[in-house]
């Protein structure tokens, strides 16, 4: 059992660039990512976030999938709560058929504040059961012809006058794969429900790159003992995770970038030092050290304690590292950044793929194999 390189990029851009070119820009990362051999991307979703621009992930991938030739182009995430299930249904079934089956179905609650504020979904013991019931819905939407008659607490869903089968209108339309796409459910908190509901339910398990590794063994553990309660046998192989890495062509190189407190990375952490401190309350997800009080927290400390950065060989360590700590994964997904520095950026992939991944792949295959 090996390890496959994949990608998740929210993305994330300083919000006073143009949108167009940041648009493209993560359009040639993809493009990227598909000539390197990622094996998968999943492209986040966010309504109302000039940082991260794009409101619709299925819209952005169907403009890659002529350009890309084996890329799995995944969602990360279909916010489920904020759209009613007809809708996730319907668009995510033409995508499916468009893209010829290389689509993953990723949802997720949400967990932008000022979408959870526009949708008037903020009630956090509310959202994972909306995304439960939507996900169902979708589900029943996809295997059975009309009449629909799906009532739950949330959403009803009553199609049952207008069905004309001999022009099939009243037809929801059904994926290209069967009996639908995979779906992953994207994982923050540590011992998230959601990794349990994952193992549950036969769902791919991916766990976010903005907190501390120290959480990632929760998640798996979560995700074990879902699968059991099901009598399903949790096959580590499907488990994503997703970590910031750089790769430079020395250390010295990856240390001059992270020194500078105006680059990408910083922006994005300095971003997330927010988000956890004032929307999630959770500033201890991004904590090196729990001992460190909230306001000692610098965005030096939480790049530095989450990022993996450095030359191919220190970088290779480092994956190592990670999978001792927390165990076996199937894909390793590199989360997309902005491309302050589009040659560094590029390079970082190029190295990610050449130079490091074979070794981390022989080096997890060998540990396997004991």
């Amino acid at each position: 059992m090996t390890v496959t390189l994949g990608m998740f990029t929210m993305p994330f851009h300083h919000p006073t660039r143009d949108s167009a070119t940041i648009l493209e820009e993560d359009q040639e990362a993809i493009i990227l990512a598909d000539r390197l051999g990622f094996t998968e991307v999943y492209v986040g979703e966010h309504f109302s976030s000039g940082s991260e621009p794009i409101t619709s992930p299925l819209i952005f991938l169907a403009t890659l999938i002529n350009r890309t030739k084996q890329i799995r182009l995944g969602t990360g995430v279909i916010n489920l709560p904020q759209l009613h299930p007809a809708t996730v249904a319907a668009y995510s079934a033409m995508f499916d058929h468009l893209c010829r089956g290389r689509f993953i179905m990723g949802i997720g609650p949400g967990g932008l504040v000022s979408d959870l504020e526009l949708f008037d979904v903020g009630q956090a013991e509310l959202r994972p059961k909306m995304v439960l019931e939507s996900i169902d819905m979708i589900l029943k939407l996809w295997s059975q012809d009309p009449p629909y008659e799906i009532d739950g607490p949330f959403w009803k869903i009553s199609l049952k006058d207008n069905i004309w089968p001999e022009f099939k209108v009243g037809y929801m339309s059904r994926p290209y794969q069967k009996p639908h796409p995979p779906i992953a459910l994207s994982l923050v908190t540590p011992n998230s429900s959601s990794a349990r509901t994952a193992g549950e339910r036969g769902w791919i398990p991916v766990s976010g790159n903005f907190f501390h590794s120290r959480y990632l063994r929760g998640h798996w553990e979560m995700y074990v003992a879902g699968s059991e309660a099901a009598g399903r046998r949790p096959d580590p192989s499907v488990w994503r995770v997703s970590r910031s890495v750089l790769v430079t062509e020395t250390d010295t190189e990856a240390e001059d970038y992270l020194a500078d407190p105006d680059s990408a990375l910083s922006y994005y952490y300095r971003f997330f030092i927010h988000s956890f401190a004032h929307g999630r309350k959770a500033l201890f997800m991004l904590k090196p050290d729990l001992e460190v009080p909230d306001e000692d927290v610098t965005t030096e400390m939480v790049k530095r304690g989450l990022l993996i950065a450095g030359s191919p060989r220190r970088v290779l360590d480092q994956l190592v590292a990670l999978r001792d700590q927390i165990g076996h994964f199937g894909t390793l997904l590199m989360a997309g950044h902005d491309w302050d520095r589009p040659q560094l950026w590029r390079r970082s992939m190029e190295l990610l793929a050449t130079d490091v991944m074979p070794g981390f792949a022989q080096h997890a295959g060998a540990m396997r194999a004991r």
